[in-house]
């Protein structure tokens, strides 16, 4: 044990955040002679180690490489330091070193007991026996004003159940993902470390979520780490340009295998966003009834919607009263397929408005449709095809949708069941 850790043995552990000690002017004899720029860390175990630091020196002159071992003190915005010429210290890190501020700072790290992703913003060190420790990385809202410069107002407008107030957003070094041993191949996020036990835990719709906000590599390395039924829910749930990146990523032997446990009319949506070449590479491989169920439902869905259309509908002009809607209604809905929505047409057809059912029942009997009648209308249109109208099914929750041309004329009405039996289940 050198002279400085004999010393601090007896002292207690003193408590830093790296944004404190950055850009802490480095004092050497009494003079400054530049400000912390860096600190170098080495993976020790459970938590590592401090080993340099980065000293930016001014006037252009060379940055300074300090041994952890010449700092004779140090605390938020001063360093002080015991080196004899500083010339023998000036030289950048090595390639494969791990700088807090260049490679920790700011990156996304998987807090997989929240299901979320999070930024880091500052860390925590502990100074122990002579030696820097990183302990932990902070993602509150209170070190992400400390990150840009507004520390004071962490401290004096704290909200009570945010995470800056609470430890929830502290999250130890041991659960973060050792860093490669080539930093300058590390492009990517700080990933924790990923436990099959604990994503098995997480939900595919929370997974989705976690795994679209993740840059490339991290995508894959959360998805690949996946159970083949966890990987293929999970899949479902990402959005398509998503599912696009994951699946030209992976070797087509792990693609198939997800592929086969979905649903004939799951596995049509996901092929259906990738390039014609991989889908048909993937339809290959599934076995001779499942590729022509999902062949089916994916030519199906190509098909517009026109075709499948009603005209039996309830259309009328907007000066009707609600008083003539509401006395012949049985009359009125005799013979059509649609009657839970009541369509505003001029005498072009031109679709003008549409009124719920419901609307119509609760309204004063001497109004027009015309004063009732919601006018933004979620319309399909002509070219529309039955899954894009599934799509738009799923966003809205209607029970039917009106379908119009490019003059805005009322073509017909499709109903919810015919567009989502159509392309999801009549194969199933």
């Amino acid at each position: 044990m050198n002279e400085k850790q004999d010393t601090a043995a007896a002292k207690p552990d003193a408590r830093y955040l790296l944004s404190e000690l950055l850009d802490a002017k480095v004092i050497l004899s009494d003079k400054k002679i530049g400000r912390l720029s860096d600190l170098v860390i080495v993976e020790t175990g459970t938590f590592p180690v401090v080993k340099y630091l980065i000293v930016r020196r001014p006037f252009g002159d060379p940055s300074l490489l300090i041994p952890w071992e010449q700092v004779k003190s140090i605390e938020p915005g001063r360093v002080v330091i015991g080196i004899e010429d500083p010339k023998k210290y000036e030289r950048d890190p090595a390639e494969d070193a791990i700088l807090l501020r260049d490679h920790i700072l700011d990156k996304k790290v998987l807090d997989t007991e929240d299901a979320e992703v999070e930024v880091v913003y500052d860390i925590r060190l502990v100074e122990r026996n002579g030696r820097l420790f990183v302990t932990e990385v902070d993602t509150s809202k209170a070190a992400r004003l400390r990150r840009f410069g507004f520390g004071p107002l962490a401290r004096l407008f704290p909200t009570p159940g945010d995470k800056e107030t609470t430890e929830d957003s502290i999250i130890s070094w041991k659960y973060i993902q050792p860093l490669p041993t080539h930093i300058s191949s590390f492009k990517g996020n700080v990933k924790l470390t990923v436990l099959k036990e604990t994503l098995a835990d997480i939900h595919p719709v929370d997974l989705a979520d976690i795994i679209e906000e993740l840059d490339h590599d991290q995508r894959l390395a959360v998805f690949s780490s996946l159970e083949t039924d966890q990987a293929s829910d999970t899949l479902e749930e990402i959005e398509p340009n998503v599912q696009r990146d994951i699946i030209a990523s992976l070797d087509i032997g792990k693609v198939v295998p997800l592929i086969n446990i979905m649903t004939p009319g799951q596995a049509a949506d996901v092929l259906s966003v990738i390039p014609h070449e991989d889908a048909a590479e993937i339809l290959a491989a599934l076995s001779p009834d499942n590729a022509r169920k999902v062949r089916a439902i994916m030519e199906k869905q190509e098909e517009k919607v026109i075709h499948y259309t009603t005209q039996k509908i309830l259309k009328f002009l907007p000066d009707t009263t609600v008083e003539y809607v509401q006395n012949d209604f049985p009359g009125h809905a005799r013979g059509k397929d649609v009657v839970m929505y009541i369509y505003v047409v001029d005498s072009n057809d031109r679709l003008l408005g549409v009124v719920d059912l419901k609307e119509l029942l609760r309204a004063d009997d001497k109004a027009p449709l015309s004063a009732i009648m919601t006018e933004n209308v979620i319309a399909l249109n002509v070219e529309n095809t039955l899954k894009e109208a599934s799509q738009e099914f799923e966003r809205y929750s209607f029970r039917a949708m009106p379908v119009t041309d490019d003059d805005n004329r009322l073509i017909g009405v499709i109903p919810y069941r015919d567009v989502m039996n159509l392309t999801h289940h009549f194969l199933e």
